[in-house]
């Protein structure tokens, strides 16, 4: 090797630069895999060492020329780093959506370097994204993204971020309608009158009464309980198994029915406070797709009920709320909303607004026949 000429190798799969100065030998490990544009960036490299001892502006500790981790950390490393930072903050769920995501960046960037992922490279991936998932599941990606590279920038890992204004729009979809109350009495009557499905018969009253999240459902203990049951103290949730705090970080108690006071009472005579007030017949966790597929679809399939999921139940008590004129702050406070989430998402669903009449009255020979409604 002549002295003062820089060579590129691949050393266990990454590129090294090596070369000699005044009869020692030195090595530059600049730990990324050989793809065109790594090897570009090493030659550049190569070269200001180079120059710099053509013009004795060599530094033999090579802190100079030592890769910054923000150019050689790769996308799916920095997506591991944020993984695991954010492992101590999530649910299993959701984690394992970030684990799940982790597929996808490898399938797509390959080793692409973080550093080098500029907007156009982040709107190329979204639309990649949007031939395999769904448009909110794309959205939620990009959030995670964004998120990603904003906690790097703060860690110095990055400067910029190339997700920031990255749009992607959700389509409409049509509201789940809640159900009515004869569908309401319907469903409580089934699973009390019905040996399959009676084991769940208090807790399917307790959501259709109280407009609990699922999570809030599954998560209440006995302690949670007023001394008289007649309030409960909503500040916990279960997701994937875990105990955690609510949706919004915030606890509220609810004051109960008398229906639904009784209901606790008389499940109470012989109740642990540390225990579950609802569980699976087994005793154990709810566990909400077990629920569902089990039992919830089943009833609603032998009633002739069209399906709608059980967390409906919680739209349910909302819009019948408001419907009979209740204060949408008050209904807010009882159920863990804030009040224009509540007005955005709930509001109307049970009987729509009717549109003015206002077109000029036909002779009697325009005619709907019942057949046609029925079409």
């Amino acid at each position: 090797m002549t002295s003062g000429t820089v060579r590129i190798e691949v050393f266990k799969n990454r590129l090294r630069l090596a070369w000699s100065w005044r009869g020692k030998r030195f090595w530059l490990y600049i730990g990324l895999p050989e793809t065109f544009a790594n090897r570009k960036a090493a030659e550049i490299k190569a070269r200001q060492i180079e120059l710099d001892i053509a013009s004795e502006n060599f530094d033999p500790s090579l802190v100079k020329y030592k890769p910054q981790q923000q150019q050689s950390l790769a996308v799916t490393e920095l997506w591991e780093k944020f993984s695991d930072y954010k492992k101590r903050q999530i649910a299993k769920t959701t984690l394992t959506k970030y684990k799940g995501f982790s597929g996808q960046l490898t399938d797509f960037f390959k080793n692409k370097i973080a550093i080098g992922i500029t907007e156009a490279t982040a709107e190329k991936f979204r639309d990649w994204l949007a031939k395999k998932l769904e448009p909110v599941t794309v959205r939620e990606r990009i959030v995670m993204l964004n998120a990603c590279w904003e906690w790097a920038i703060k860690r110095k890992l990055l400067t910029e971020n190339p997700w920031a204004d990255i749009k992607i729009v959700v389509p409409p979809k049509q509201r789940p309608q809640p159900f009515t109350a004869i569908e309401i009495s319907q469903i409580v009557g089934l699973f009390r009158s019905d040996p399959n499905f009676s084991h769940y018969a208090d807790y399917v009253e307790f959501k259709f009464g109280t407009g609990l999240r699922t999570g809030e459902t599954a998560a209440l203990l006995w302690r949670h309980c007023s001394v008289d049951c007649a309030g409960i103290w909503i500040g916990e949730s279960i997701s994937g198994g875990d105990r955690k705090s609510t949706k919004t970080n915030k606890a509220r108690t609810v004051p109960l029915t008398p229906r639904l006071q009784q209901i606790l009472l008389w499940r109470r005579w012989d109740a642990n406070s540390s225990e579950p007030i609802f569980t699976s017949p087994e005793g154990k966790l709810i566990d909400p797709k077990n629920f569902c597929k089990r039992y919830w679809k089943p009833a609603l399939a032998e009633l002739g009920i069209e399906y709608r999921r059980p967390y409906t139940t919680r739209h349910t008590l909302i819009s019948h709320g408001l419907e009979a004129g209740m204060n949408p702050v008050a209904i807010a406070s009882l159920t863990g909303h804030d009040v224009r989430t509540l007005y955005e998402n709930y509001a109307g669903l049970v009987n729509l607004p009717q549109l003015p009449d206002i077109l000029p009255a036909f002779s009697s020979d325009f005619q709907v026949d019942q057949q046609d409604i029925d079409r």
